[in-house]
């Protein structure tokens, strides 16, 4: 499934005219394969040792491309460093507040909240986000 993904994402690239470079290509395979929600700074930690001469700028920049054609989609929690989340399917995040992961879920559910909310409000809706915070079960063990 994450071949098939990230097969998809450099067909999209390729098709809206971004020249995929084998730094850009790593980027999104490690995208792809983790569903860890990095920073710019872990995804760099993890492919420096590929790639001597990237440096954390490069890797910005490449998801900041991948950000605006709808790849990845940036996450940011209020402090100094986002996370970027390789867009699959409409998901939600459930997230520890003792170590900060995130964990991907869906709940079916909540597919027409975008239409009540604009048939309720008037609003023209362009998108929604769902954050739970709680405690992981890594945690929750540390704890007892």
């Amino acid at each position: 499934m994450a071949n098939e993904m990230l097969d998809d994402a450099v067909r999209s690239l390729r098709e809206s005219g971004v020249r995929m470079t084998p730094q850009r290509h790593a980027i999104l395979e490690y995208l792809t394969t983790g569903h860890t929600h990095p920073t710019a700074d872990e995804i760099y930690r993890a492919l420096e040792h590929r790639f001597p001469n990237m440096s954390v700028a490069t890797v910005y920049n490449n998801l900041r491309v991948f950000r605006e054609k709808g790849i990845v989609e940036e996450m940011n929690y209020g402090d100094a460093s986002s996370r970027f989340d390789f867009v699959t399917t409409r998901h939600y995040h459930m997230i520890c507040e003792g170590c900060g992961k995130i964990v991907d879920f869906n709940y079916p559910v909540l597919d027409d909240v975008e239409t009540v909310a604009a048939h309720l409000t008037g609003f023209k809706v362009d998108r929604h986000r769902l954050e739970v915070y709680g405690t992981c079960p890594d945690c929750q063990s540390k704890v007892q």
